[in-house]
């Protein structure tokens, strides 16, 4: 696998908080040692007593998970385009708006 990009990093960290439940408790472990402690292949490997082809493959397999479960239901892609609709709405002069909006990021 190659390099992943700050980006696709990111992207797939906001794919992990919204999905992790989705995931098995050995998937939520083996996506934490990669991309929240850094952790190479072979240090994975050697903490989990297991080949380096294998922490490879478990990370592959994961983020293809990640991926597939957006594809699917479009959380984050939803997400954002809430996010982007209620900044725009933020400066209105509509008290109803605003409180509608108040309302909103409270939920999520």
């Amino acid at each position: 696998m190659s390099k992943i990009t700050l980006e696709k990093t990111l992207e797939l960290s906001s794919l992990f908080y919204l999905y992790k439940n989705m995931l098995t408790e050995k998937q939520i472990e083996y996506f934490e040692l990669y991309f929240e402690e850094d952790l190479s292949f072979q240090e994975i490997a050697d903490q989990l007593g297991i080949s380096k082809a294998a922490a490879h493959d478990a990370i592959n397999k994961i983020i293809k998970s990640l991926n597939d479960l957006e594809d699917k239901l479009q959380l984050n892609h939803k997400k954002i385009l809430i996010n982007e609709l209620l900044e725009k709405n933020k400066n209105s002069k509509n008290e109803e708006v605003l409180n509608l909006i108040k309302k909103i990021e409270e939920v999520i």
